[in-house]
C-alpha cells in the first residue's frame, strides 16, 4: 500500500514510497527458505530417467493404476522407487503452461518405477515434492499388496494403506542398529513331544522350507515352541514373521524370544507402541537390521529381507480379520507371501480351523500333531451338562449353575483359580422362553426383552416393561436368561461363594494374568486371562447360546473358544477339570470331551465339500439397497461357473445400537446376495467384481454397493 492509497498513524502503511522500497529490497535479499515450487514451471527435467511413474493414493477402483509424472533436475536425486511423493492429481487437459500440465490438488503417492519416457501422449505434470528419500515401497512389498488386492477385489492404494505404516521424521532421522550375525540352531525342547516336530525344526535351520499345520498341546509352552521356530530359521541366515491375533499373544511370544535370543534380534509390531516406536521398528527390518518380527494383524505385511519363515497363531480368531478396505485376512496373506518368497509356513493353533485342515488335505501342509498318549497327557478332564440334567436340577433353575459345575467349582477352588467362561459381557440378560428357546420380543415393537434384578422384564427398544408376556412359538409364560453377561455371572457367582474373590475380564478391563491363589475369574471369551500353574477347573457357561448362533461356523468357533479356555488348564494328572454346558451329543461338544479339535475340522471340510460351502469353494457377498444390489448383478459379467444366492434381507440396525461391520447403517434395509464359484475360479470371480464395481464408480451416481471377498460370516 502506498501513501497516495491513504496514510496510516505508523509503521509499514504510513512510510514514504522510498521506505517501502528499501524494505521490499531487503526482504528480496533476505536468505529465507522458500517452499517447493508447485509446478516446477520452466524448471528443467532430469537427464537420465526423466519420467516417475507413481501410485497415487486414491483408494477407489477405477483409478487403480500407476500414472506417469515429470522429474525436475532438482529432485533426480531423491526420487528414487519407494519414496514418498506429492503429486498434483486431477488437472485436466485444457491447463497446460508451457508445455506441462498444472493444477489439481496434492495427493500423496509413492514411486515405483522410473522410466526414460511416459507411455501417455499428452504432457505431464510434474512431482510436486519428494516427501522423504527413505525408500519404503520395495518390489517384494509391492508385488504383495497387488497380490493382495487382486485376491480381494481391492484397489492397491487401499492395501498399501494397511502395509506401510504413517509416516514419522524423527524416526527416519534415527539410524538403524548394526545387524546381529545369526544365531546358533536352538534345541529342539518341547518340540520332541509332537511327532516330525524335532525335524521340522532341523529343516528349518537348514535352510529349507517345509509347510506345516501344527495342532499345539494345550498348556503355556505354545509360545516358547514359536520362539524356537524363529530361532532355528534366524540360524540358517533368513528371516521370520509371526502373526498373533492380540497384544498379549505378541508379548508372551517377545519373552519367549527375548529369553531364548536376547534383545535386538527381534523387533514387536503392535499398535500399543505408539506411532513413532512402531514406525522406527518397522524401518529397522525393512533396512534389514532386524530379520525377525512378533506382532499382530497390520504385521502380516511387515517388509522381512529374506524371508524364511511366515507362522500364523490361532487363525480363527475375528482379530486375524481386517475391517478396512479390502478386508483381506492374515491366514490368507500369509499363505501368498509363502507363495510369492517360497519360505517355510507354520499354522498353529490349539485348535484346527476347516481352513488349516484344508491345507492338509490338499497335500500343500503337512500335519504337525502329538500322539494320543501325549494329548491325553497335557489335556484336562472334560465333563458335559445337558439340557436334560438341568431339566432335573432345580437348583441350576435358581442359581444359573448345575449341581456338577457347583461341585466342580469347589473342589477347583481348593487348589487354585477357577476359571468361568460366559459368551457375553455386561450385565443386562436378554430373555427367551424357557421351553422352546425361542427369544422373547416385546409385542409393541418387536425388540428384545431383557430383565434387571427382580422387576418384571422389559423392552430393550421401547422400555415397556411386559408383566404377561407369553411365547407366540409354543404357549408357554416362562422366561429364562438367554445370555448372562459377565458383571452379572460375577455377582450371582459372588453370592454363592461369598468368601472367594471374584475378578472379571472383558472387552473394558483385560487381564493379563492371574495368581496362583483361589479366585474366580468370569471371563468372556478371548480374554482369559493366564493362570500361574494354571486353573485348577474351568465352567464353560451357555454353550448352546455359542452353537446355536445363525453362523456356518458357529460349531467350529464355539470348538475353539472351549479349547482355547480349557488349554489354560492344569493337565488331568493334576486334577485339572473342564465343565462345559451343553447339549453332549452335539458335535463341538464331542470333540471337546474327545479333544480332538482336527477330527472335528476334517468332518466339517467333508459336509462342506458336499455342500459347495467355503473353503473348499470361493464366495464373494454384495450387499446394499434391493435396487443397488439387482443393478449390479445386472451388470458384472460373472463366470459360467458361478452361482449367485439370494438376495435375502440384512437384520438391521437398531436405533441406538453400534453398527457391526458390513451391517446397515441405522434407518436403512439392506440385502445380500451370496456368489459362489467352485476352485480355481476365485481370480476371475475376483476380477469380475472389481470390474463391475470400478465401472459403476467411474459413472459416478447411484446408491453404493459393498463388496466383499470370503466373507467370515455368511449366516
Amino acid at each position: 500500500m502506498s501513501s497516495e492509497n491513504g496514510v496510516g498513524d505508523g509503521g509499514a502503511e504510513g512510510a514514504p514510497p522510498e521506505q517501502l522500497a528499501l524494505i521490499r529490497e531487503s526482504v528480496r535479499e533476505a536468505k529465507v527458505p522458500r517452499a517447493k515450487p508447485r509446478t516446477w514451471r520452466g524448471a528443467a527435467l532430469a537427464g537420465d530417467l526423466p519420467v516417475a511413474r507413481v501410485l497415487v493414493d486414491k483408494g477407489v477402483l477405477h483409478l487403480d493404476r500407476y500414472f506417469d509424472y515429470a522429474v525436475p533436475e532438482e529432485l533426480d536425486a531423491e526420487a528414487q522407487p519407494g519414496v514418498r511423493v506429492r503429486v498434483r492429481f486431477g488437472a485436466g487437459r485444457g491447463r497446460v503452461r508451457e508445455g506441462r500440465r498444472e493444477g489439481g490438488g496434492l495427493i500423496d503417492g509413492f514411486i515405483v518405477e522410473r522410466r526414460a519416457e511416459s507411455d501417455y501422449p499428452g504432457p505431464l505434470a510434474a512431482l510436486a515434492q519428494v516427501v522423504s528419500p527413505e525408500p519404503v515401497l520395495g518390489e517384494e512389498l509391492l508385488g504383495l499388496a497387488r497380490a493382495v488386492a487382486d485376491r480381494y477385489a481391492g484397489s492397491l492404494a487401499d492395501v498399501l494403506q494397511l502395509a506401510v505404516p504413517p509416516r514419522s521424521a524423527r524416526a527416519e532421522r534415527r539410524p538403524s542398529p548394526a545387524p546381529l550375525p545369526p544365531p546358533p540352531a536352538p534345541e529342539p525342547g518341547s518340540w520332541t513331544r509332537y511327532e516330525h516336530g524335532a525335524a521340522f525344526l532341523g529343516s528349518l535351520a537348514a535352510g529349507a522350507a517345509p509347510r506345516a499345520v501344527w495342532n499345539a498341546l494345550p498348556g503355556p509352552r505354545w509360545s516358547d515352541e514359536l520362539a524356537r521356530a524363529v530361532a532355528a530359521t534366524l540360524a540358517s541366515g533368513r528371516g521370520a514373521l509371526v502373526v498373533v491375533p492380540d497384544g498379549r499373544a505378541a508379548a508372551r511370544v517377545d519373552a519367549a524370544l527375548t529369553a531364548l535370543l536376547g534383545e535386538g534380534r527381534h523387533v514387536l509390531l503392535t499398535a500399543d507402541a505408539g506411532p513413532e516406536k512402531r514406525y522406527a521398528q518397522w524401518l529397522a527390518v525393512r533396512r534389514g537390521s532386524v530379520r525377525a518380527v512378533v506382532g499382530t494383524r497390520a504385521a502380516m505385511f511387515a517388509p522381512v529381507r529374506d524371508l524364511g519363515l511366515v507362522a500364523v497363531w490361532d487363525d480363527g480368531d475375528d482379530s486375524h480379520s481386517e475391517q478396512h478396505a479390502p478386508q483381506p485376512h492374515a491366514r490368507d496373506v500369509l499363505l501368498l507371501r509363502a507363495s510369492l518368497d517360497k519360505c517355510a509356513f507354520l499354522l498353529g493353533g490349539w485348535s484346527c480351523t476347516v481352513e488349516a485342515a484344508q491345507l492338509v488335505e490338499s497335500g500343500w501342509a503337512r500335519p504337525l500333531m502329538a500322539g494320543r498318549e501325549q494329548v491325553r497327557g497335557a489335556a484336562p478332564l472334560v465333563r458335559t451338562v445337558g439340557d436334560e440334567d438341568l431339566a432335573r436340577d432345580e437348583a441350576a433353575r435358581a442359581a444359573r449353575l448345575p449341581t456338577l459345575a457347583w461341585q466342580a467349582v469347589r473342589e477347583g477352588l481348593r487348589h487354585g483359580p477357577v476359571l468361568v467362561q460366559v459368551p457375553r459381557r455386561g450385565y443386562v440378560p436378554r430373555m427367551a422362553c424357557a421351553q422352546c428357546r425361542a427369544p422373547a420380543r416385546c409385542r409393541h415393537c418387536s425388540g428384545p426383552l431383557e430383565a434387571r434384578d427382580a422387576g418384571a422384564p422389559h423392552c430393550g427398544w421401547c422400555g415397556r416393561e411386559e408383566g404377561s408376556w407369553h411365547c407366540p412359538e409354543c404357549g408357554g409364560f416362562r422366561l429364562r436368561a438367554q445370555v448372562v453377561g459377565a458383571r452379572r455371572t460375577a455377582e450371582e457367582l459372588g453370592r454363592a461363594f461369598p468368601a472367594v474373590p471374584v475378578r472379571t475380564s472383558g472387552r473394558e478391563h483385560v487381564l493379563d494374568t492371574v495368581p496362583d491363589t483361589p479366585a474366580l475369574v468370569v471371563s468372556t471369551p478371548g480374554a482369559e486371562p493366564v493362570a500361574e500353574g494354571g486353573y485348577a477347573a474351568a465352567l464353560l457357561l451357555d454353550g448352546w447360546a455359542m452353537i446355536g448362533r445363525p453362523d456356518l461356523r458357529a460349531g467350529e468357533d464355539a470348538l475353539r473358544r472351549w479349547i482355547a479356555a480349557g488349554a489354560l488348564v492344569r493337565p488331568q494328572g493334576e486334577r485339572g477339570t473342564v465343565v462345559v454346558v451343553a447339549e453332549p451329543t452335539l458335535r463341538p461338544v464331542q470333540a471337546l470331551v474327545r479333544w480332538d479339535p482336527v477330527g472335528h475340522a476334517v468332518r466339517e471340510l467333508a459336509e462342506r465339500a458336499e455342500l459347495g460351502f467355503p473353503p473348499v469353494s470361493r464366495m464373494a457377498a454384495v450387499s446394499g439397497t434391493a435396487e443397488a444390489v439387482a443393478g449390479f448383478l445386472g451388470t458384472v459379467e460373472l463366470p459360467a461357473d458361478a452361482e449367485v444366492l439370494g438376495p435375502v434381507p440384512v437384520p438391521a440396525t437398531p436405533p441406538g445400537r453400534p453398527r457391526r461391520p458390513g451391517a446397515p447403517p441405522p434407518g436403512e434395509h439392506w440385502e445380500r446376495a451370496l456368489i459362489r464359484v467352485p476352485p480355481g475360479s476365485g481370480s476371475a470371480l475376483a476380477a469380475a467384481l472389481k470390474t463391475a464395481q470400478a465401472a459403476r464408480m467411474a459413472r459416478g451416481g447411484g446408491e453404493p454397493v459393498r463388496v466383499r471377498i470370503d466373507p467370515p460370516d455368511i449366516g
